[in-house]
């Protein structure tokens, strides 16, 4: 009944008549209005909260100072009063409505705070080990951080995979012979970059930019095994050595990245421009010490591929395709502001007849480039067929090429070979129709 009184001197009497009823807790006040509760004060309930955050438990596990929210009686039993021998050692409070000490919840430190101290001591420690560890450990797992490629066999040869998408294969369902090669000289320029030698010019090493020098292919040849599809993932090593003095040898090896087949070989010699003046170069000392711990003594085609292929027979003019009026294009130049090299291949194949490429497929191509030409200039495409040819074993197609000014002046010179398409039978291999393009 100490209870009752107590809690009558807080909550007045309302002028409103309360029915009695039956009370299950015989020791509690029959009924009690709420109406009259005073509502607790907010800003001293913000207080409480930001003092049980902050402040420490020092006195017999409970915190000094600490408000207790307002505990309705009806739902707990009150607790006898506990007699204290010292001062000391009775809980504080500055409620008039705390008359027990605090929950245990209450007592405890704030764990969000520690929880969140711990996160960013294990999130600093993994950030820490991953900048110490991205750097490759040895030179054969070298590679970039945008998945460019990476450098094999203890840096010497450079390995990058493509995908063959949709718009990279032609009418036969297989990547174009463009694709390949626009491959190639991927793998060249990210080489390079890989290498640490790109300076400002496109493929050109630091001390080259210096000079105002350049790289231009004299000459390339491939050899193509077969022809991968859409979907397929394609493989390619590169790596360089010397040519002569003053030229740098580049071969390629390109594979199925999934089976291990030999999909292409190239090789290719390049030597050095003036971009100012366009004329060839020697190479510069400085150069060669950039360039020269990177060269490695491997070939890509062997000597007895590489030589140079017979001349096809002179024919009349009838057996001469033409293909006049082809002017380069905006997006046909380079950087360096000349025609990109994978673009004469396309001129050249220009004037191949339709009914050659419509039942054969290239088996391979050697090309010499004799001169530049710049964005005015005006082309003409010949080819020369030669037909009952060995090629690889059987009997194919070999074409003569040349790709000049309307001047007369030769800027590509080369040969192609030609076997029958897998899917060809035998008894249509070779045959083409003999009229001009």
């Amino acid at each position: 009944m100490a209870a009752s009184f107590a809690a009558a001197g807080f909550f007045p009497k309302t002028s409103t008549p309360t029915k009695p009823t039956k009370n299950p807790f015989p020791e509690k006040p029959e009924a009690i209005s709420l109406n009259a509760v005073p509502k607790p004060n907010k800003v001293d309930n913000k207080a409480s909260i930001k003092a049980q955050a902050q402040t420490i438990p020092k006195i017999n596990g409970v915190n000094p100072g600490l408000k207790v929210p307002f505990e309705n009686p009806l739902l707990e039993e009150e607790e006898p009063q506990k007699k204290y021998s010292s001062p000391l050692e009775a809980p504080i409070s500055s409620s008039p409505f705390q008359a027990a000490p605090s929950k245990i919840y209450n007592q405890l430190p704030d764990w969000s705070i520690l929880l969140a101290a711990i996160t960013y001591i294990f999130l600093a420690a993994e950030k820490q080990l991953t900048l110490s560890d991205w750097k490759p450990k040895r030179p054969d797992m070298l590679a970039d951080a945008f998945a460019f490629g990476r450098m094999i066999q203890d840096g010497s040869v450079f390995r990058q995979t493509f995908p063959i998408r949709s718009y990279e294969i032609g009418a036969d369902r297989t990547a174009s012979i463009e694709t390949l090669m626009n491959h190639l000289q991927e793998t060249a320029l990210n080489h390079v970059k890989i290498a640490g030698l790109l300076g400002d010019g496109f493929g050109a090493t630091p001390e080259m930019s210096k000079r105002n020098l350049i790289w231009v292919v004299s000459r390339i040849q491939l050899l193509v095994e077969h022809y991968p599809s859409w979907g397929d993932v394609v493989e390619v090593d590169t790596w360089v050595g010397a040519s002569g003095k003053n030229g740098m040898r580049r071969d390629w090896h390109v594979r199925d990245n999934k089976s291990g087949r030999t999909i292409l070989r190239a090789t290719s010699v390049w030597v050095m421009m003036n971009k100012e003046t366009r004329r060839l170069a020697k190479m510069p000392e400085e150069v060669r010490a950039e360039i020269g711990p990177y060269f490695i003594d491997r070939l890509a085609i062997r000597a007895e591929d590489a030589k140079k292929l017979p001349k096809a027979e002179k024919k009349d003019s009838s057996e001469r395709f033409v293909r006049k009026g082809l002017t380069p294009r905006w997006g046909d130049l380079d950087v360096n502001q000349h025609v990109n090299n994978v673009k004469y291949i396309g001129w050249i194949l220009e004037s191949a007849p339709i009914s050659i490429l419509e039942k054969h497929e290239l088996a391979s191509m050697t090309l010499e480039y004799r001169k530049e030409c710049g964005r005015d200039s005006v082309l003409q495409s010949l080819t020369t067929v030669s037909s009952s040819v060995d090629c690889t074993g059987e009997k194919g197609v070999m074409c003569e090429h040349l790709l000049k000014l309307e001047s007369g002046a030769e800027i590509v010179k080369g040969w192609t070979e030609w076997r029958p398409k897998r899917i060809q039978e035998e008894g249509n291999a070779g045959a083409f129709s003999g009229q001009n393009a």
